[in-house]
């Protein structure tokens, strides 16, 4: 694309002569933020860089790249900047496929102001969605949990956030350039996009400009990946639990987004940093255990210390000794080797100095709100199905911020197997008592209270009693119900991971014999049935989560490729990544549209 849409060269960067103005709206900078620094735009011959929304001065003689969402008052600026000559010319590239109307008023817009000689090329570039790592990516769909059960949204509605995921999968599949094998539940939000999704690969298959080659760049197989497609209800748990794993810490206390996040500084001030796969330190360790991770930083710096001192002993006074002369070319060779090593060891330094001060701000929050023992109680109850009661109103009434009370609120409803009305009561009253907004409890008692009869029924049946359509509170959360077992097996193995392990091994198993299949490849006739080249074993698995994700999933589902046998490759994504408290707000919202909750501030609640 920065390459007017030419092959780049060998170097992986386009010609960097060709001067050219990067123009993007805000979703398409966030798409770009994460993939690109400001210092690589220059190699590419980016000189300038603007908002589209801004104005701008005209710049003769140089063409502009424009990488935006195809909507109505991108066309409408973009009509405007060529009418006024802005740029020498216009490569216009959408982030997803441009609809008709809006190519016609594009058309119409350049010939009515005699600027359509200025449009060099309109490209679909099927980028709506954020890359943040080689196996994480979302769709940046705010609020989609909120909107896909809230029960005043009508049938339009919901058609239209389907039609929105389903687009922005659609344009996943394009840049993997494959077609996959679709699994999900029945019913509920996954059901709908699964089958609106079948449909519209369905549809592009048929069309002159395939975007799919048979063999998709995904990998060397010829086997086809599965994607296995969840929604955010099928493990609520998930969404709101403490944890205490270093990549989901970091995420929730110091929010990180797009990549990075601000610390405070040793001398007062921020500290910007940013945690990529450029960053080794995070790649190897963003699974682990709190405690692990310090231990970690630890061993690196003693390790960066010793080679220092090595370093110095080679190039300082302690090797003077050896110098007889007689082996001048080994002494200079040792030398460069030393020298040499110096700017990896300075790279070494600052990743362990990130990490050392990001960790440092974790652990005092950790101690200021007591989050370990948080994890722990939460733990307890999720294998135990319940909580002495002392235990739990003592954590209501100790250490911690009201969202984190709230969560474990929440948590104790979502894990207890029965709920004791006289339990539930006193929890409520102790985190009216810190002035909690209780909507967001009161929403999921509600939906667990809906669904407690089904606790005892199998999972397969479990799916259709409160049927989606229904609206009933905005749908029954089937997972909440599931009770301990399926939130929580002893191994700490969440729901989803055990279950996309099923997916991919493809072996009859009680708990997905009942989901759905579509093969988009095959005829219509077949579909949601499964036959046998659908059976797997899969290597490679693509997972959506629909109505939001937090890094706690990735890093379960990262895991458990790691450790089979042969490698395996599951990349995650999700409509939207939340931390565990914005998703909590989105509860809480859920539960006042409902009629539900106590009149204090919602605010006040993420304090």
């Amino acid at each position: 694309m920065l390459n007017l849409n030419q092959p780049v060269n060998s170097t992986g960067t386009a010609n960097d002569e060709v001067y050219k103005i990067l123009i993007y709206d805000k979703f398409c900078q966030n798409i770009l933020s994460p993939l690109i620094h400001v210092k690589d735009l220059r190699k590419h011959g980016v000189t300038l860089y603007f908002l589209i929304d801004k104005d701008r001065k005209p710049v003769r003689d140089v063409p502009a790249v424009y990488f935006v969402q195809p909507n109505q008052s991108n066309i409408q600026r973009i009509v405007a900047d060529a009418s006024r000559s802005l740029y020498d010319n216009f490569h216009l590239n959408f982030s997803a496929s441009i609809p008709r109307p809006l190519l016609e008023d594009l058309a119409s817009g350049t010939l009515n102001s005699d600027s359509i000689h200025k449009i060099s090329k309109v490209h679909d570039q099927y980028l709506e969605f954020v890359s943040l790592e080689d196996n994480l990516f979302s769709l940046s769909q705010k609020s989609t949990y909120v909107q896909l059960n809230d029960p005043s949204a009508g049938d339009k509605e919901i058609e239209d956030i389907i039609e929105r995921i389903v687009s922005g999968l659609f344009c996943v599949l394009a840049t993997l350039a494959v077609v996959p094998i679709i699994r999900c539940p029945c019913s509920g939000p996954a059901e709908m996009v699964a089958s609106a999704l079948d449909q519209k690969l369905r549809d592009h298959l048929l069309s002159k400009n395939n975007l799919f080659s048979e063999s998709g760049s995904f990998a060397s197989s010829f086997q086809r990946p599965i994607l296995c497609m969840f929604d955010r209800n099928f493990e609520l748990s998930a969404a709101i639990q403490h944890d205490f794993r270093y990549r989901p810490l970091v995420h929730d206390i110091l929010r990180l987004k797009l990549n990075r996040l601000s610390v405070p500084g040793e001398k007062g001030g921020m500290k910007s940093y940013e945690l990529d796969r450029s960053d080794p330190f995070w790649m190897a360790n963003g699974s682990l255990g709190f405690p692990e991770v310090a231990v970690e930083i630890e061993t690196q710096l003693n390790t960066y210390k010793k080679d220092v001192d090595e370093v110095n002993r080679i190039t300082g006074g302690t090797a003077g000794a050896e110098f007889d002369g007689t082996d001048l070319i080994g002494n200079t060779k040792h030398l460069m080797n030393a020298v040499n090593s110096l700017p990896e060891l300075t790279e070494r330094k600052q990743v362990i100095d990130k990490h050392t001060n990001i960790a440092t701000v974790l652990l005092g929050e950790i101690k200021e709100r007591s989050l370990d023992s948080y994890v722990k109680k939460e733990n307890d109850m999720m294998l135990r199905g319940g909580i002495d009661r002392n235990e739990l109103l003592a954590v209501l009434k100790g250490k911690g911020t009201k969202m984190d009370k709230l969560r474990f609120a929440i948590m104790y409803i979502i894990s207890s197997e029965t709920i004791n009305p006289a339990e539930a009561e006193a929890v409520e009253a102790a985190i009216v008592e810190s002035e909690v907004n209780t909507s967001a409890f009161q929403y999921v008692k509600k939906i667990k209270s809906l669904n407690v009869s089904l606790a005892s029924a199998n999972s397969a049946s479990r799916n259709n009693i409160v049927d989606w359509a229904e609206k009933l509170y905005g749908q029954s959360i089937s997972a909440v119900t599931a009770g301990v077992k399926n939130l929580l097996s002893s191994d700490r193995q969440l729901a989803l991971t055990r279950t996309v392990e099923a997916l991919m091994e493809g072996k009859p198993n009680p708990e997905i014999d009942s989901y759905l299949v579509f093969d988009p490849r095959a005829p219509k006739s077949s579909s949601g049935t499964s036959s046998s080249h659908l059976k797997g074993p899969f290597k490679e698995a693509i997972v959506f989560m629909i109505g939001g994700e937090n890094l706690g999933e990735y890093g379960s589902l990262q895991d458990l490729v790691q450790h089979q046998q042969p490698v395996k490759h599951i990349i995650y994504g999700t409509t939207e990544i939340l931390t565990r408290m914005e998703f909590v707000e989105q509860l809480s919202l859920l539960g006042q549209k409902t009629g539900l909750g106590n009149s204090v501030a919602t605010s006040s609640a993420s304090h």
